[in-house]
């Protein structure tokens, strides 16, 4: 099953204690993006206070005892876009509550080679994010199969991680 619009929002609204996410891509093609994406790249770091609905409802959601993460597998040198959703992104839905972690694979294996980018909810249902080679999503598709192998990849993504912020300590992002 495809999900899109309200009821691929209702995940986020609904899940009950957690939804976590596993990037594994170096670029995302996301259209609504473009323009601060190219800020970005004109030297705008985006200082100070952000707020929009997605830190909002990391808000929310912890302040009503869920939670929200994720652990995004990179390789160094960061690519600009990288550098633009750490910079954008990362920092401020960390300041909102959102537990994101950085497993960085430039001189090891990946751990959790072979898994997809993948958003899970209370751990129970996963839902396979579908991407073009250059990261514009095709679709989002729900796992009618076993959870158990994405729940092991969570725990290893999250072992093997460290936290964003001591992350990027001494990076120009």
């Amino acid at each position: 099953m495809l999900l899109a619009g309200d009821e691929w929002q209702s995940k986020f609204r609904d899940f009950q204690k957690e939804a976590w996410r596993l990037e594994t891509l170096p670029v995302y093609g996301v259209p609504q993006e473009e323009e601060e994406f190219q800020k970005f790249q004109a030297g705008d770091r985006f200082l100070g206070n952000y707020e929009d609905e997605w830190t909002g409802m990391i808000r929310r959601h912890k302040s009503s005892g869920r939670s929200m993460g994720r652990v995004h597998v990179v390789t160094r040198p960061l690519g600009e876009y990288l550098r633009f959703e750490f910079c954008r992104y990362y920092a401020h839905s960390v300041k909102a509550g959102e537990d994101i972690r950085i497993l960085d694979v430039t001189d090891r294996p990946n751990p959790v080679a072979g898994f997809q980018d993948f958003w899970m909810f209370d751990r129970s249902l996963v839902v396979l994010m579908n991407y073009e080679p250059d990261g514009r999503q095709i679709n989002r598709e729900v796992h009618d199969g076993d959870p158990a192998p994405f729940i092991e990849c969570q725990r290893i993504a999250v072992a093997e991680s460290v936290p964003f912020e001591e992350y990027v300590k001494g990076l120009d992002v």
